[in-house]
């Protein structure tokens, strides 16, 4: 692992990296080293969500993560097969309850899907989104985080990035980064990983290539 690189789990090893941790764990979750791939399944209503429309509040998402204390940039590639409405997988990172960034697909069947982030300060949610028609889908995700900002982009070939979301969160010591998937209206939905990458970010890091 090169000078640069703060964790690179891709999967293919029989044991995964022990510094990543689980927050509400799935009931089924499975690697193949073989394939190289980390597979989440759903359980039954499970999301990350606060307070905004309608006072919701869900905390109980899958998420699958590293403790980071320094700017970093958060990779990760996700095969989706969604099933229920808003089923969505990508990346996280997470301060606390209150306060996260999470950026996904989340499914409409029937209609266009949202792809976009969500950004919790202070106990409440927005969601920025935008129309997104492809059902069974792989897309590439990262976040970088630059001091107090986040920056938030997705891509279909991992070299041509676009950016979904720039925010500014507050100071912590660390943060929580790493892949989640959830499913507010159902269960069983399988969202298949690639790998994990969180490499450090200097001042001389370009944010959008």
């Amino acid at each position: 692992m090169d000078s640069l690189m703060i964790l690179l789990e891709e999967f293919n090893h029989k044991d995964i990296n022990k510094g990543l941790k689980w927050f509400s764990p799935p009931q089924h979750w499975s690697h193949d080293s073989e394939s190289a791939a980390f597979m989440i399944r759903t359980d039954k209503q499970t999301d990350f969500w606060q307070k905004t429309h309608y006072g919701f509040e869900a905390d109980n998402g899958h998420f699958f993560y590293y403790d980071v204390n320094e700017d970093f940039r958060l990779t990760t590639k996700v095969h989706s097969k969604p099933k229920n409405r808003y089923d969505q997988a990508g990346l996280m990172v997470r301060f606390s309850k209150d306060t996260w960034v999470k950026t996904s697909v989340e499914y409409i069947p029937g209609g266009k899907s949202k792809l976009g982030a969500v950004v919790t300060k202070q106990g409440y949610s927005d969601w920025s989104s935008q129309a997104f028609s492809q059902e069974n889908f792989s897309l590439y995700y990262r976040i970088t985080k630059k001091e107090n900002n986040f920056y938030v982009e997705y891509s279909v070939d991992g070299d041509v990035w676009t950016q979904i979301r720039m925010t500014h969160l507050p100071k912590a010591t660390y943060v929580q980064a790493g892949i989640y998937a959830c499913s507010p209206q159902g269960e069983g939905y399988e969202a298949a990983f690639d790998f994990i990458k969180i490499e450090k970010v200097h001042d001389q890091t370009t944010v959008y290539e």
